[in-house]
């Protein structure tokens, strides 16, 4: 009786934790609409919708991949990590790498 109640306990676990890995996400804005809804700026996947784009954070710092994706798309306007933005000096010197 327990297996049969065990399961579905198991399932509501798994369904849980996306959500709580939503927090550990990149958010990008761009100076410009992006030419791709998803690609490959540096080790991560970037999925975009007009100026806004997305990505699960990484291991690199920050910065690191806020230059990658500044390298590939241009000047950024905003560059948050889990719902934080990116200090003013850190953007900018994201944005030096910006092609």
């Amino acid at each position: 009786m327990l297996s049969r109640f065990a399961f579905p306990l198991v399932l509501l676990a798994f369904a849980a934790a996306p959500t709580e890995a939503a927090g550990n996400r990149y958010q990008a804005e761009l100076s410009r609409p992006a030419s791709a809804e998803r690609f490959v700026a540096g080790d991560l996947v970037w999925s975009c919708a007009g100026n806004s784009c997305a990505a699960t954070q990484s291991t690199s710092r920050p910065g690191t991949d806020c230059a990658a994706l500044a390298d590939k798309v241009g000047a950024l306007r905003g560059f948050a990590v889990a719902g934080r933005p990116l200090a003013s000096d850190a953007l900018e010197k994201c944005n030096a790498r910006a092609h």
